[in-house]
């Protein structure tokens, strides 16, 4: 291909990791149209699917690695490391006093009548958890010094118990830097080989609990997202994209890697929020300016509100819910993103059936590998997918634009397993999956309108992620939606969100004053 933009770059670069395949989506500027790929997700090795994906596209349109500009890239590592517990050992330093408001929280119990409720554990446990003698008053003026003495004594303790991280939160920090820039410093005098975060710049805000919560998560990823970024970095400089790599964050904005690195729990909601964006571009080319985006991919399902034109937004978030629908059983992080609800149904999602003999779906997923039976790669279990294919939604023989069979003989056995179970005929379970599944999705829509007060009739549904266009009807019916929009390109959707998305980070502070 011929021609460049007035930079002397031609294409763009969207590439999105989800649960079961990567997405990549090429934007050619001068004849205005894209392309669009996708691979299996290498869960072991992440940007092992990023590079398969960008070379393939780029094989496939005989595009030059050296023409692409803005390369931007999402992904989901962070939510997944907090959810799997993945993260590095870190470490928390409070001051003195406050060691345990981490596992405190706010006190509230997030289901009143539940003896057996759980909450999740902090991210740092409290072998991990240090105190350190300083005090600010609530303007942020100096009550007692930082005794740096003490403070080295803990930090020699800290690095010889093999931590990698650490996240430093003190006493009205937000409005006071000064010993949080001490003891950072002192760090990394004594452990330089500790990642540090410091709470005065991490989340300068008021509320002791959800300010350390953040801290703490962001110090937590920030050696893992530093490995995998720098890794994906230098491996596209390697196979030739010279322009420097974007990445998505939850706000529906783009930053730098060195933001990422610095920052990666501004990352929690990368992937989905690239769909809400991309969702918000297309209500306006089509002049819908109220819409719910409804992203069901390989593991999950999302949704998400779009008004005028712009997905809604919150300025805190909860990750790793112990209950998927019970707000204060997760971790609090208060970091800007783009309000949507998220349910473990997707392509993959597991059919099994539970202990009261009813037929139940997801929230386990198959994944990337061994995924659905019918991928023919060891999987045995009866996914989603598996029950589409047999009700005819999808073509075996032209799954993933042709490039991948999808055994029918093993989709039959798996649900035929399924179907013994529940004493059911095989068609008869395949429509049950297909229908519980479309059940779960339009409860969670349903759920987060009422939650959010508002009526889901009212708007218009776009679907889209690989499974989206396939059971999106059936949603749409059940929550009495009259319009529904399934975009060209819907399996690649997200990847083409960050394609629409601006260089934006949103800073926030607190000031306290009288009104």
């Amino acid at each position: 291909m011929s021609g460049s933009t007035k930079n002397g770059y031609r294409y763009r670069l969207g590439v999105d990791i989800g649960g079961t395949f990567t997405d990549v989506v090429l934007l050619d500027l001068e004849e205005r149209t894209n392309y669009v790929g996708k691979v299996l997700t290498t869960p072991e090795s992440p940007a092992d699917a990023v590079i398969e994906g960008l070379k393939k596209i780029l094989s496939e349109h005989g595009v030059s690695p050296s023409a692409i500009d803005s390369p931007i890239h999402g992904t989901t590592l962070v939510t997944n490391a907090i959810i799997e517990r993945k993260g590095a050992k870190t470490a928390l330093i409070t001051t003195k006093g406050f060691r345990d408001s981490v596992e405190i929280g706010t006190e509230r119990r997030y289901d009143l009548f539940d003896i057996f409720m759980e909450k999740p554990a902090p991210l740092a446990p409290r072998a991990l958890r240090f105190e350190v003698t300083e005090r600010l008053d609530s303007e942020g003026n100096v009550l007692e010094p930082l005794d740096e003495n003490e403070a080295r004594q803990v930090l020699k303790k800290l690095a010889g118990m093999g931590v990698e991280a650490a996240a430093v939160t003190l006493l009205h920090s937000f409005l006071n830097p000064v010993h949080e820039k001490r003891l950072e410093a002192l760090l990394g005098e004594q452990a330089p080989d500790i990642v540090t975060s410091i709470s005065s710049e991490v989340t300068p805000e008021i509320r002791e609990f959800h300010r350390s919560s953040t801290t703490l998560a962001n110090a937590y990823v920030r050696p893992i997202m530093r490995t995998y970024l720098d890794l994906l970095s230098r491996r596209m400089l390697e196979e030739g994209v010279k322009r420097d790599l974007y990445i998505m964050l939850s706000n529906g904005g783009i930053a730098t890697v060195d933001t990422a690195k610095a920052f990666p729990i501004r990352l929690v909601e990368s992937g989905p929020a690239a769909g809400a964006m991309a969702a918000a571009y297309y209500g306006r080319q089509l002049d819908i300016q109220n819409l719910i985006s409804f992203d069901m991919g390989g593991t999950t399902a999302k949704t998400c509100f779009v008004e005028d034109a712009r997905p809604t937004t919150v300025t805190e978030f909860e990750v790793a819910r112990v209950y998927q629908f019970r707000k204060g059983s997760g971790l609090p992080v208060k970091v800007p993103v783009i309000d949507m609800i998220e349910i473990g149904a997707g392509g993959g999602s597991i059919a099994r059936v539970d202990e009261l003999g009813l037929l139940k779906v997801g929230p386990e997923s198959a994944g990337a590998n061994p995924g659905p039976a019918c991928y023919g790669r060891g999987g045995e279990q009866p996914t989603v997918t598996d029950a589409d294919l047999l009700l005819g939604y999808l073509n075996p023989e032209f799954f993933l634009g042709g490039e991948m069979d999808l055994d029918l003989d093993a989709a039959n056995a798996s649900v035929d397993r399924l179907a013994k179970r529940l004493g059911l005929e095989r068609i008869q379970t395949a429509w049950g999956i297909h229908e519980v599944v479309n059940e779960n999705m339009a409860n969670a829509a349903r759920i987060h309108g009422i939650e959010k007060g508002k009526d889901v009739q009212r708007y218009a549904l776009m679907a889209f992620g690989g499974a989206g266009p396939i059971h999106a009807a059936h949603v749409a019916e059940k929550l009495r939606i009259e319009t529904l929009i399934a975009p060209a390109g819907a399996g690649t959707l997200s990847a083409f969100g960050m394609l629409t998305a601006p260089i934006s980070f949103d800073f926030v502070r607190t000031k306290i004053m009288k009104l």
